[in-house]
């Protein structure tokens, strides 16, 4: 499926409501809420089966979504600022918080992950953060090189900090 050209315009969401969507391993989409497709303007027909990234924003730095994706196949729970792509190029800023789901042995079977609205003074640091990380991606000529770089910095940050990933979103 064709990624659509971001528009510049965003859409919301009412604060009780939650985008919830469930992936397989691979994170394939296994399931999807109503408020999800809704907002995404996906048909639910579009979404099953398709790898989560569909809605990833050119603007989301992958540093992110490499630590997102470290986090939890070890098993732990991650809460994010996440920024999507709608079907007709809109988007959508969320808080998503993400986690493993497990099998009666423990065994990690798949993802879940429940979105909320973000707090707008929060976005007003995300935002910058994030274009600083994008930045550093996009510098490299190797793309991976560029996700470590951008890793690298977002890891000094926190450190610097003191906070771990969570920490630092609940601060803002």
């Amino acid at each position: 499926m064709d990624r659509p050209m971001p528009t510049g315009r965003e859409r919301t969401f009412a604060d009780h409501e939650i985008i919830v969507s469930k992936t397989d391993l691979k994170g394939r989409i296994t399931y999807a809420n109503h408020t999800f497709i809704q907002i995404s303007g996906y048909f639910e027909e579009e979404l099953l089966g398709q790898p989560h990234n569909l809605i990833r924003h050119p603007d989301m730095p992958r540093s992110v979504f490499k630590l997102l994706w470290n986090t939890i196949q070890t098993g732990e729970e991650i809460f994010a600022y996440v920024v999507n792509l709608c079907k007709n190029g809109d988007h959508y800023w969320v808080l998503a918080h993400v986690t493993p789901t497990f099998n009666l042995s423990g065994e990690i079977i798949g993802y879940h992950s429940s979105r909320r609205v973000p707090e707008r003074q929060a976005l007003e640091k995300v935002i910058p953060l994030y274009r600083s990380l994008k930045h550093i991606e996009e510098a490299s000529l190797d793309w991976r090189t560029g996700i470590q770089n951008a890793t690298v910095e977002l890891l000094s940050q926190l450190n610097v900090a003191g906070m771990e990933y969570d920490e630092y979103i609940f601060a803002l």
